[in-house]
């Protein structure tokens, strides 16, 4: 699960520091920042399922999870002369302990449940290249960096080192062959443990942090429309698409293999519920429809199609039947259940298509597989009832201000900033950017004048103050809560 990301001279950022809660929200205006910092996380992983190892970062091209042309363009400011740096910080899914390989039988060196990976890239002769390459566990940081070069060193040779006070790396006897330089943007190279008689424990860092890239998946803001019908060929996904284009690929997937998901935290008479029918009853509490069921048009036939009610009266119709709401929210709603506890999810504006009403009902949607599944949930939005409603389950006490962390994304210039919504335990806003949601009260106060104007410009409108065969009675004003 991430705890905290730092990143210098990405797209508009020249600095960011974000830390992550188990929902995290970034808001904000247009074209001010907020996906590219999804981005980095999906060129992180877009690098580790590489199967380039030259490659130091693979920046993608058509049809990837990111196209981002070159360093030159994903550089801040364009500008080849600067690193692009970043720090990047999660908690393991076990706790990780790192033996003593002398003395097998003595307490662990080291042992953590947290790992951070801090990464600087560059562009020498025209070659994107790591600069240095380190990973802190446990308070002790093991790095890789270009080593001091008197005349008799080659060019471009790293040493290993570390600020450990009880360990140090041993060299294998014979001649003391130079270390190249970091393996994409995470890895150490294959002399880092062939030339030292201690430094297999790199790997598990390394293995930890191509789970982390593996735990996370991504929802994109354009989606597939529905289809009548869907051809299934028995595959089973790794997510529903970064355009929800195997969303039910990943229901047939799940029915198949009869999984079953919890609505409520585990405990005495709580029990799961089939894929399907757990879906089916998101769709119904959100109020879209009241029931959901995939069918096969013909037994054998692998073809599909998606029937839905939209009240308990009514009949069966296709999904293409109804608003397009139903099907743009199904993706975001089967990848939440689909994916394994632990992951992460990204989404951008999974908020589109969808009624005010249901923007903010989808807002405990992600509280609840938050809290039943474990599953970190990113997104990028720009709804206000979607972020109010998490506001309110953290004044209600049914969310923590530590679990839920709001960002306010603006742009000055060529250059973004994130500002920290600090989100007390009563769910307020202690430093609300202005004009964050538009100006409402400026707006509400514009069409009062409006109207004031028009009327007294009207010949047939009483003036105000003015005699009245009958006054009228004065209304109950009811004060609306912020």
């Amino acid at each position: 699960m991430l705890n905290r990301l730092k990143i210098e001279n990405f797209k508009a950022w020249r600095e960011v520091d974000l830390a992550f809660g188990k929902v995290t929200g970034l808001f904000g205006t247009n074209s001010a920042g907020k996906s590219s910092l999804l981005q980095f996380l999906l060129l992180l992983k877009q690098t580790r399922n590489a199967t380039d190892r030259r490659l130091v970062l693979d920046f993608g091209g058509p049809g990837d999870m990111v196209d981002l042309g070159t360093f030159d363009d994903a550089v801040h400011q364009h500008d080849k002369k600067q690193a692009m740096d970043w720090l990047l910080e999660w908690t393991l899914s076990n706790m990780l302990t790192i033996e003593n390989p002398w003395e097998t039988s003595s307490d662990p060196l080291f042992k953590d449940d947290r790992l951070q990976v801090r990464c600087a890239v560059e562009l020498r002769s025209r070659n994107l290249q790591p600069r240095e390459l380190a990973y802190r566990f446990n308070g002790v940081e093991f790095r890789l960096r270009p080593k001091a070069r008197p005349k008799a060193r080659p060019k471009g040779a790293f040493e290993l080192s570390t600020d450990a006070s009880n360990f140090e790396f041993v060299r294998k006897q014979g001649r003391a062959w130079p270390l190249s330089h970091p393996v994409k943007s995470y890895l150490f190279p294959s002399q880092a443990k062939n030339y030292f008689q201690n430094t297999d424990f790199l790997g598990d860092f390394e293995f930890e942090y191509e789970n982390l890239m593996d735990s996370i998946h991504y929802l994109g803001p354009l989606r597939e429309h529905p289809r009548r019908n869907y051809h299934w060929a028995g595959s089973s996904p790794e997510d529903v698409g970064q355009r929800g284009e195997r969303t039910f690929d990943a229901i047939l997937a799940a029915t198949r293999d009869k999984e079953m998901r919890r609505l409520k935290p585990p405990a005495r008479g709580v029990r799961k519920i089939p894929f399907q029918k757990i879906i089916a009853h998101w769709l119904n509490d959100l109020e879209l429809i009241t029931d959901f069921r995939l069918e096969e048009i013909a037994q054998g036939t692998n073809l599909y199609r998606a029937m839905v009610r939209t009240s308990p009266a009514s009949v069966q119709t296709a999904l293409t039947d109804v608003g397009v709401g139903v099907s743009q929210v199904l993706p975001a709603l089967v990848l939440l259940y689909y994916v394994p506890e632990g992951s992460t999810v990204l989404m951008e504006q999974p908020e589109i298509h969808l009624h005010p009403a249901v923007q903010s009902n989808l807002a405990d949607v992600m509280l609840n597989v938050a809290a039943v599944r474990n599953v970190q949930i990113v997104i990028e939005s720009h709804s206000e009832h979607l972020m109010r409603r998490l506001q309110r389950r953290v004044a209600e006490g049914d969310a923590s201000s530590e679990d839920v962390k709001l960002y306010f994304v603006s742009s000055e210039g060529s250059q973004a900033h994130l500002s920290d919504l600090r989100l007390n335990e009563w769910g307020e806003i202690e430093n609300w950017p202005e004009n964050f949601f538009g100006d409402e009260m400026g707006e509400i106060a514009a069409i009062t004048e409006a109207s004031l104007t028009r009327k007294m410009e009207r010949p047939d409108t009483p003036a105000l103050g003015g005699s009245h065969d009958a006054a009228p009675r004065p209304r109950a004003v009811r004060s609306a809560t912020p």
